[in-house]
């Protein structure tokens, strides 16, 4: 019960945000995450590694002025973020270096919060300079609905009629009937949005939605099995305990993110004028 009421404030909390929009959907996000960031971060800690921190919150300030600063055009403010997160890199780099016992890992692992949270963020706050308010709403609905409505597909078939395990190294539970299913629930959610949002106005071909669903269904599952790699690595259940039943805020985006990147990627690449 407790799993549910949490994922009902969350859904909830998405709708007002998209219901605003603009600052209050950047605010709430630019919120998440920092707390996404410190999650890692802390896991990483817990697991006896020394991260560079300081670099990696200075990349998160500065990106997220940037943000706001430059909102031209789908591919502006992100832009920016490459040659950010490559002079961060060189600064974590130096300063592990001339720590009195320097680790490699140690210099990797303090870059990884940046790839595997800033940069897909990033990416999330981009499609709200998408044009169109409608386009908005149904590129961020996507990117948050299609790896839900997948993992939730996923769970009750692979629950169900799983029997082959798809990566038992990494998450023993998961199954690749699971899997299957997950990509059927993302082609549904994909779809679905093509037939709601064609009622507000012209939106792209049903196949763009098709293939989407697809990418973002594998890039989500993807996703949740790089972040249960890093709990299992890092010794942890949960990333964080902020959402009763939920974990952390990581444990909620991590999927998310990954099909953020693939739609960012896909309107760059093959649907600039949408």
């Amino acid at each position: 019960m407790t799993r549910i009421i949490t994922g009902l404030c969350l859904t909830a909390l998405l709708a007002v945000a998209l219901y605003f929009g603009g600052w209050v959907f950047s605010g709430i996000f630019m919120a998440t995450i920092c707390i996404a960031m410190f999650e890692v971060f802390r896991c990483i800690k817990q697991a006896g590694h020394r991260p560079t921190q300081w670099a990696a919150w200075l990349c998160v300030a500065a990106s997220l002025v940037l943000f706001n600063a430059e909102k031209s055009a789908i591919n502006g403010s992100v832009v920016y973020l490459m040659p950010l997160v490559g002079f961060t890199c060189m600064l974590t780099t130096v300063t592990v270096l001339f720590r009195k016992e320097p680790k490699l890992e140690d210099i990797l692992l303090s870059v990884m919060p940046l790839v595997c949270v800033l940069l897909p963020a990033m990416c999330m706050l981009g499609l709200q300079n998408v044009e169109g308010r409608a386009n908005q709403i149904m590129l961020t609905l996507m990117a948050f609905g299609t790896p839900l409505a997948g993992d939730t597909l996923a769970y009750f078939i692979g629950s169900a009629y799983g029997k082959h395990k798809l990566c038992p190294a990494v998450s023993p539970k998961k199954s690749v009937e699971g899997a299957l299913a997950g990509l059927l629930g993302s082609l549904f959610f994909s779809m679905l949005m093509c037939g709601i949002f064609s009622f507000f106005g012209p939106v792209p071909p049903l196949w763009h939605f098709m293939v989407l669903g697809i990418v973002c269904g594998v890039a989500g599952q993807v996703g949740d099995l790089f972040a249960s790699l890093i709990k299992r690595h890092c010794g942890v259940k949960d990333f964080g305990t902020i959402f009763p039943g939920h974990g952390g805020v990581m444990d909620r985006v991590d999927s998310v993110y990954w099909a953020t990147v693939v739609i960012y990627a896909y309107l760059n690449l093959f649907m600039p004028g949408a």
